[in-house]
């Protein structure tokens, strides 16, 4: 560990960790990821498969009429995924604003507003609403860091309307964010006109056919995926947050191909069918049980090596552990064990994830396991995430019993291992 090479690893991460502009990236996504749950699950009960002999959707709509139930589920999608690009806009923008100190609502207000002006209008004078979901959010990065930081700078230059004391604080930051607003949104507009002018696409087609559609091509893939799940547990090994730290950059990528597995889902295709392999929900649901490095496995793998021994330290931290366990929060084990820094279980904490990444990929990309068609939240605990992710499939389950048999396969003969070391060092 005294290496000056792990040493300057370990430094680089944590920049990277801690960089503002990913930071206020990966909090904007998490601020918005309530409204991507619902939305998600709204679409799920819309689409939801027969269950043997009981079709969900046929006894609804015999109860409320064909179509007319689904309704709700319709508006909660045009009010998150429809406007996923607009809400990540402003969020983004006011997460970045509120880390240098300035007003963030005004921030995330212009940012909004600025994306609104750029979207493309259609025939009848309407936004275009391909252009306010997933397939904005490039744009929407982009616009939410660079008018935040115009923003930041323009506020502490002497460009705004300073108040007198006394004036209430709403107001106050409202005349204090006129001037800067003003200038921004003046830059817009004559981007736009300068765009409508000299180019036959708008800004936000040449980022997606030029950034986005390539990243989210590469991203579906199998190489991608096990780079992911490397990365990820190679930062938690050094006791960083590997999720936070590489969220930043994975969630533009995997969120829009969740969403159009979504959307195809709930237009009728089947969860076999549908396109993407690689989403959010694949990671969540299949590799990462119990937390990052499938640690669910791990505490099962202790409990069967020291079933003998009630009070023996891993067994002692895996009963400690095993309640949030199955809510995906592992922070207990990975520290208590621990798995940080500890070489021995090195090896399976980054092969146990890899591997499962392969087996799921082929399962899902051959047909035997529907792929992904809804959003969950993170703490949904292994087999019902397994069902529910597939749009209600026994295969989806099926999948996390074998993942977890390997993963319990291959952490046995560590905890083993780990299990010596310690005797060893008690006796000495």
């Amino acid at each position: 560990m005294n290496n000056k090479f792990m040493q300057k690893f370990i430094e680089i991460a944590g920049h990277i960790g801690s960089q503002r502009h990913l930071v206020a990236i990966r909090d904007g996504f998490v601020a918005i990821m309530p409204l991507v749950i619902v939305g998600s699950l709204a679409t799920l009960v819309n689409s939801f498969p027969p269950f043997g002999k009981f079709n969900f959707v046929e006894w609804m709509n015999g109860l409320f009429g064909d179509g007319n139930w689904q309704q709700v589920g319709g508006s909660i999608w045009n009010g998150t995924f429809a406007v996923l690009g607009l809400l990540i806009a402003f969020s983004i923008a006011y997460n970045l604003a509120k880390s240098y100190n300035v007003d963030g609502l005004s921030a995330g207000l212009i940012s909004g507003a600025a994306y609104i002006m750029l979207v493309p209008i259609t025939g009848d004078g309407g936004l275009s609403m391909a252009w306010l979901g997933t397939q904005g959010l490039f744009v929407a990065i982009v616009i939410a860091l660079v008018l935040t930081e115009l923003f930041r700078i323009l506020v502490n230059s002497k460009m705004t309307i300073k108040m007198p004391e006394g004036v209430p604080d709403g107001v106050a930051r409202s005349f204090t964010a006129l001037i800067p607003a003003t200038f921004i949104l003046i830059l817009v507009g004559l981007f736009q006109a300068l765009m409508s002018v000299f180019a036959d696409i708008s800004i936000f087609e040449f980022i997606f056919n030029v950034i986005q559609k390539p990243l989210q091509g590469l991203g579906n893939t199998l190489p991608a995926a096990m780079v992911v799940a490397f990365l990820n547990h190679i930062l938690w090994f050094f006791g960083l947050h590997g999720t936070n730290i590489i969220g930043s950059v994975i969630e533009p990528i995997y969120l829009p191909l969740i969403e159009n597995n979504l959307e195809l889902f709930q237009n009728g295709m089947s969860a076999f069918d549908v396109p993407n392999v690689v989403t959010k929900p694949f990671l969540d649901s299949f590799v990462f049980m119990g937390g990052s490095g499938t640690t669910i496995a791990l505490l099962i793998a202790i409990f069967i090596v020291v079933r003998n021994e009630r009070k023996h330290p891993y067994r002692e931290v895996a009963k400690l552990s095993a309640p949030a366990g199955l809510f995906n929060i592992n922070e207990p084990v990975i520290f208590g064990l621990p798995i940080v820094l500890n070489p021995i279980m090195l090896i399976p904490f980054i092969l146990v994830p890899v591997t499962l990444t392969v087996i799921s990929y082929v399962a899902l990309a051959t047909g035997i396991v529907p792929r992904t068609v809804a959003i969950l939240p993170w703490t949904t605990p292994p087999i019902l995430s397994g069902y529910l992710v597939t749009g209600g499939s026994w295969r989806g389950i099926a999948l996390q019993v074998v993942n977890l048999t390997v993963a319990v396969l291959l952490y046995i003969p560590f905890v083993m291992a780990g299990v010596r070391a310690l005797k060893q060092r008690m006796e000495g």
